[in-house]
């Protein structure tokens, strides 16, 4: 297995992802609102690029639809919840649809069709994803989403993480960023104090999301693997 890994939305390049199982992070929050609102009995989700998108898939949608997202962190004005991974409880996304738009995860996801195989990870679901990446026997590419087409330490922090926890089960062959993202980690297992060095970080406690950032942060809590499959997000 080899593995590679992709610094933001605005570095992907289609052809290296070619027959690979892509795993897409925005940990800080959009893969880990999608982790849980599919853990949470979401039927699924449906990852759009623009708001005006957003609204027209949700009237397409037969079934019980909510619609979520962000923009500059902030919820969206006629959205019925944000970014927040805290808002989708079961009593709320159990057996509906999902339609979400963000700043940076859902580029990421609409940018990565070329794989094989798309998953969604996230600090939650971190090991349970690279026990399907190992089941799945295809080379690997990490798709960090980034924020605004930047490099972010949440999202490579948390590639560093999903990489050291392929390494305690295959001879993987690492491109120099994926080992570079794995000795971040081996150096930081503390994902939380490590990302509050981010500007992201800074970004969420100015809008006071402290308690989205505690939750993002929690190891392993989640064994769903969500995956994107014709166009939605399910569980796998």
């Amino acid at each position: 297995m080899k593995i590679d890994l992709i610094i933001s939305a605005d570095d992907i390049k289609k052809d290296k992802m070619i027959g690979k199982s892509a795993v897409v992070i925005d940990m800080l929050r959009a893969t880990s609102v999608i982790t849980t609102a599919i853990n949470n009995g979401c039927t699924r989700v449906i990852p759009v690029l623009t708001i005006e998108e957003a609204l027209e898939t949700a009237k397409k949608v037969k079934e019980d639809v909510i619609l979520g997202g962000e923009r500059k962190g902030l919820k969206i004005n006629g959205f019925d919840f944000s970014n927040s991974p805290l808002e989708y409880k079961t009593e709320i996304v159990q057996g509906k649809t999902l339609v979400m738009t963000t700043t940076n995860g859902t580029k990421a996801i609409r940018g990565s069709l070329t794989a094989k195989h798309i998953l969604i990870g996230s600090v939650l679901n971190a090991r349970a994803v690279a026990e399907r990446l190992i089941e799945l026997k295809k080379d690997v590419v990490i798709v960090n989403a980034g924020t605004y087409g930047e490099f972010s330490i949440d999202d490579f922090i948390c590639s560093g993480y999903i990489i050291n926890c392929l390494k305690e089960k295959t001879d993987a062959e690492l491109s120099d960023v994926a080992i570079t993202a794995n000795y971040v980690y081996e150096n930081n297992k503390d994902i939380k104090e490590f990302t509050k060095l981010a500007k992201h970080y800074k970004r969420i406690v100015e809008l006071g999301l402290e308690d989205d950032f505690e939750y993002c942060c929690q190891k392993d809590t989640i064994k769903v693997v969500p995956e994107f499959l014709d166009g939605e997000i399910v569980a796998k």
